[in-house]
């Protein structure tokens, strides 16, 4: 604890964002700097709690008091060795992650809880400023190999942990470049790709090798996998999207949300989307039909991109403005959130359900005919409460369904759960031994800092598991980077 009288004295204060009307011209990150004399302000603010709830409320369990005290002490470079003793990628976390961890903040019982996340960020990139944060190869190398499938923020986490562990680590990606969700799944405003690229030169320089255009199952076969590597580890994530089966569905303009979303991240890379398949909101009546963080990000995606005007709907009840009674300290509540994308405008609205798209006589889709609703598990239809919406673009950001089926799963011979997960056991093996899965993979949907957290679990149990085997003889020739 930095200092003892700290959150009696300080209020709660977080970094400004820029203003609206300057950032939905852009596609910069939202914040404005935040000076160093507050990041420490802000850490003097952790209490000595006797019990820091907020360790089990962070799925990396980060030693949060531990580093608060550094910052607020001025040891920067001490704190970036804690953070780092947890998190492999705290800059991805301290900008994108909800902060499960201030949920669970004992002060906030009361009180505003600690600015967790600002400064998680503050210390990482103080560390990148200064040159602290260098590659770790390791002392020697094990001889074994290891093939990670997928490269989002499981996969990553993983490779660099196997690799610092000595062992060989190929990364295999299906897209043209690496990153995975965090590359073509979160928009620039949150997380410009610049701040993933400089940790892939780390992990590069470390000796992690990446392929990209690889899709194992399908132009990279399995066997390729399974007769070079000592052990595999499955991280592809969960990209099977839920659907809206309602008539009308089949209409054009009605896409899901990771169709839209990562053709705006390519252009941002410079990249041209064939008219042919584009998919932009200039101009147009949006629809965005799911009320969580994908929704939100196709929100600010249709802000920047020009939209005439923007819906946001979820057949969920809305949700209370503060903690709600069901989810009590140090749960992870339930409660109304307001996201940047919400104050640069739209409408949202809840307890509507989608009954049948319209359209013209070309196929485009016009209008959506929904109903309201009473609360779950049934959604009965109130009576007199149809109404219609004109709409030109309708984004489908309803949540995933797990893992994509056919291809690598069935070519491996995986068993896959009740949820239609990739089944794993405590040491994240899966039915075929050597083969391993983590992620949202394994999981199914959930946050960066979960798959972080389990591809440094996995990494573990993969390293464990190797310390047992020989080396398997080499068969394979590497697909082309």
């Amino acid at each position: 604890m930095g200092k003892v009288t700290g959150f009696l004295e300080i209020e709660r204060e977080q970094a400004a964002r820029r203003n609206v009307e300057e950032r939905v011209r852009d596609w910069f990150e939202i914040y404005q700097p935040f000076p160093e004399e507050k990041q420490r302000d802000q850490s003097a603010r952790c209490m000595d709690c006797g019990v820091p709830f907020c360790h089990t409320g962070c799925p990396v369990n980060n030693l949060i008091p531990d580093w608060n005290d550094l910052a607020y002490n001025g040891r920067w470079q001490s704190a970036i060795r804690r953070l780092h003793a947890t998190n492999n990628f705290p800059e991805f976390t301290g900008r994108i992650c909800p902060a499960p961890c201030e949920a669970a903040c004992v002060l906030g019982i009361d009180q505003p809880p600690v600015s967790i996340k600002l400064i998680e960020k503050s210390i990482v990139e103080r560390a990148w400023d200064e040159g602290w944060i260098q590659p770790e190869p390791p002392e020697h190398n094990t001889g074994k190999r290891v093939a990670v499938v997928g490269s989002g923020p499981a996969g990553l986490a993983a490779a660099q942990q196997l690799r610092r562990a000595g062992h060989s680590v190929t990364v295999y990606e299906k897209n043209d470049r690496i990153g995975g969700l965090l590359r073509y799944g979160i928009p620039n405003f949150k997380l410009e790709k610049h701040i993933l690229d400089r940790r892939l030169k780390q992990m590069r320089a470390e000796g992690v090798t990446f392929l990209t255009n690889a899709h194992v199952g399908g132009n990279v076969p399995v066997d390729a996998l399974t007769g070079h590597y000592d052990a595999i580890l499955l991280a592809g994530g969960a990209e099977h999207p839920r659907d809206l089966k309602i008539p009308g569905r089949e209409l054009k303009g009605v896409h899901y949300a990771m169709e839209f979303l990562p053709q705006q991240n390519r252009r941002c890379e410079g990249d041209t989307v064939d008219p042919k398949i584009a998919i932009s909101a200039e101009g147009k009546r949006v629809l965005i039909i799911g009320g969580g963080d994908t929704g939100a990000d196709c929100l600010g995606t249709s802000h920047r991109q020009g939209a005439k005007s923007v819906h946001q709907f979820e057949i969920m009840p809305k949700p209370p403005d503060s903690r709600a009674a069901s989810t009590p300290w140090p749960l992870w509540p339930l409660q109304l959130r307001t996201e940047s994308a919400h104050e640069e405008g739209g409408i949202r609205d809840w307890s509507i359900n989608s009954v049948k798209f319209t359209g013209d006589e070309h196929g485009n889709v016009k209008q959506l005919h929904a109903v309201r609703v009473g609360p779950p598990p049934k959604f009965e239809a109130i009576a007199g409460s149809e109404f219609t919406l004109d709409v030109d673009l309708v984004l489908l950001a309803m949540g995933f369904l797990g893992p994509v089926k056919g291809g690598m799963i069935e070519q491996l011979g995986v068993a896959v759960d009740q949820r239609g997960n990739v089944a794993a056991n405590a040491e994240y093996m899966t039915s075929v031994d050597g083969i391993f899965a983590a992620g949202d993979m394994r999981r199914g949907q959930s946050l960066v800092v979960w798959a972080i957290s389990e591809g440094r679990k996995a990494a573990a149990a993969v390293d464990a598991y190797l310390a047992t085997k020989q080396p398997t003889a080499p068969t394979l020739r590497h697909a082309r980077a």
